[in-house]
């Protein structure tokens, strides 16, 4: 089914996305019956200023230890008690532990457990006691203190860029928004290179399956196409332009022994040349004459 296809993207991606902040265990097996929680993570003290700052609401999630459940449809009353029962099982590890070193529980290495869900009735929030939190967006629901635990309404929360790495694990028209949104995104910024190979690979996951459960399935594999043969283009153009710039350095030295920083200094301006035009002029001219003809647009 393409929900686990959907899942396992999940869990990479926030793997992907948490692992400089911390460390991260996708999936963490716990110990009664064998439970996987989906990603665990433990954050590096040092790293939660810089984790917010970069990944907004999931950032400030990621401040303390936290378990991530992640879920492509809506999850259902005997999903979430399931989730809460891992939280549970890990409390009653930590607690054992504590007791073996004689030690009291520290309150900051109980984990925090996020379920992450694109959709979620009224009913099943107040089954759970669920409610807003004045000091936090609209879309998280905090369940009572001592469960330690929070709903994530993906739909629900501001197309803000605070809640764009949590949106792209919603469904539709949420989804496809933060996909465009990812894509407006500077191309150096390596948040934006991390989700989209991820997105590379959700759409090939799903090509697998000749034709696709859902129909969104189907509209999201059309709505990465362009995206990918965009980013193939590029990273085609860039491999030229990568190889004419070798052409470039690997002439410079045959003809004058050596790369130089005046030399190198000239190479864009080369590189602004057709190849047929700067190859005939590094073939002929001398170093001087090349500084001269170059040098005057640095």
């Amino acid at each position: 089914m393409t929900r686990f296809i959907h899942d396992q993207f999940a869990k990479d991606y926030l793997e992907q996305l948490l692992s400089p902040y911390g460390e991260v265990q996708a999936p963490r097996r716990v110990s009664v019956e064998m439970r996987q929680i989906d990603v665990w993570f433990s954050p590096n003290s040092q790293q939660s200023t810089a984790a917010s700052e970069s990944l907004g609401l999931l950032g400030i999630f990621a401040a303390n230890p936290s378990i991530f459940e992640p879920f492509r449809n809506p999850a259902t009353s005997n999903q979430i008690c399931d989730c809460l029962l891992k939280l549970l099982e890990i409390r009653g590890e930590l607690q054992r532990e504590a007791n073996r070193n004689n030690t009291n529980i520290q309150e900051s290495v109980l984990p925090q457990l996020w379920i992450l869900t694109p959709t979620e009735s009224d009913a099943i929030l107040f089954g759970f006691g669920a409610i807003i939190d004045d000091g936090w967006l609209p879309g998280v629901y905090l369940m009572p203190e001592y469960l330690r635990t929070g709903i994530v309404v993906i739909h629900q929360l501001p197309r803000t860029p605070e809640t764009l790495w949590l949106r792209i694990l919603g469904k539709g028209n949420v989804q496809k928004q933060a996909i465009d949104e990812i894509i407006a995104l500077s191309a150096d910024n390596p948040l934006r290179y991390n989700a989209i190979k991820l997105l590379y690979n959700l759409r090939k996951n799903l090509q697998i399956n000749d034709i696709p459960e859902e129909e969104e399935d189907r509209e999201l594999i059309m709505r990465l196409a362009p995206l990918y043969e965009q980013d193939r283009e590029q990273a085609i153009q860039q491999g030229i332009q990568q190889g004419e710039r070798r052409i470039v350095e690997n002439l410079l030295r045959i003809r004058f022994g050596s790369l130089d920083e005046q030399l190198a200094a000239i190479i864009p301006s080369i590189l602004a040349l057709p190849p047929e035009e700067f190859t005939a002029m590094l073939l002929q001219l001398s170093r001087e004459e090349l500084l001269a003809r170059f040098g005057e647009s640095l």
